[in-house]
């Protein structure tokens, strides 16, 4: 539904895309994640058709942006960094007016607009002008005319940006309800958005894949999978024991709020081990948790040298 194939983007001496493959199939949602800089919003454009690739290509529902862009175009549903819109028309216009470009008209065209701003709750604001909107209403309006012509796929460059808690789970569940039949490409910063939306994931740094797939296999390869944590009043003697179990790697104590994590070696499985000798020494636990995996640990662990780039220059 959405394919790059060895896509790059180059802007003198610095490559903001290189050799970029990615698939996302119809059921899909592809959480892009990076650093900023990573190139996570030059490959969305790409693949919108506002940017014409340097090498390689991008299609969409099969149709090359290059070579049959109005297709590739019709086929797709763009939501851009910051929701740029017609700030001086008022939301009823600029919505009848992307309906109108997009070819969504007559009975069928006016139902769905009435269902658009029905399901973005945009009733209240219709008369308002766009540049009088609060930033949370703005995306609101940008995400409707990005789905008003119901397409087969959708980028959408963080969608839930400016919205309260309550209506980014209004949209979570608007993006994973469109997804049973589309590919979806959403860019964010928030690691949690990714579980709660997403069902695939694709880590950027300098323009390249540095990790993908399903949030549980990402979070299988960070050092929490299969860890213990857990509270406990202060033990030295305890920490100390479950330091020298032969399959614990080290103990480690949060400085902030105290919560102690037991990490496996190699993978193993260290739950039974770490219960049994806290019982026989008698220490009184709290939040006893087994660690499913850390995306942020993944994502800190791939994209480590592009933070400390940035942060050098």
């Amino acid at each position: 539904m959405i394919e790059t194939e060895h896509l790059g983007k180059r802007y003198g001496r610095i490559d903001a895309v290189a050799d970029l493959s990615l698939k996302v199939a119809p059921g899909q949602v592809l959480a892009l994640l990076g650093p900023n800089g990573a190139g996570k919003t030059t490959t969305m454009r790409m693949i919108a058709g506002f940017l014409v690739p340097g090498s390689g290509r991008a299609c969409v529902c099969g149709h090359d942006v290059v070579r049959d862009p109005m297709r590739a175009r019709r086929s797709l549903g763009y939501l851009p960094e910051g929701a740029p819109s017609y700030g001086e028309l008022s939301v009823a216009e600029f919505l009848a007016f992307a309906a109108r470009v997009r070819g969504v008209t007559g009975i069928a065209g006016n139902r769905r607009l009435d269902e658009m701003i029905e399901r973005l709750q945009l009733q209240p604001v219709l008369a308002q002008s766009i540049e009088t909107l609060s930033k949370g209403y703005r995306r609101r309006v940008c995400l409707a005319q990005a789905m008003l012509h119901d397409p087969p796929a959708l980028i959408l460059d963080e969608p839930t940006d400016g919205l309260d808690p309550n209506q980014q789970r209004e949209v979570h569940a608007l993006i994973r309800g469109m997804a049973r039949d589309r590919a979806i490409i959403v860019s964010t910063h928030a690691l949690d958005e990714v579980r709660a939306a997403c069902n695939r994931v694709a880590i950027l740094a300098h323009g390249r894949l540095r990790a993908q797939g399903t949030p549980s296999e990402l979070e299988q390869q960070s050092r929490y999978h299969r860890a213990v944590s857990f509270r406990a009043p202060a033990s030295a003697l305890a920490r100390e024991l479950l330091g020298r179990l032969p399959e614990v790697d080290a103990v480690e104590v949060d400085p902030v709020d105290g919560r102690i994590t037991v990490f496996p070696r190699d993978g193993h499985e260290i739950f039974g081990s770490v219960v049994k000798l806290l019982e026989e020494q008698h220490v009184r636990v709290d939040e006893l948790q087994l660690e499913r995996g850390r995306l942020d640990d993944v994502f800190r662990s791939v994209t480590g040298d592009a933070i400390d780039t940035r942060r050098a220059a």
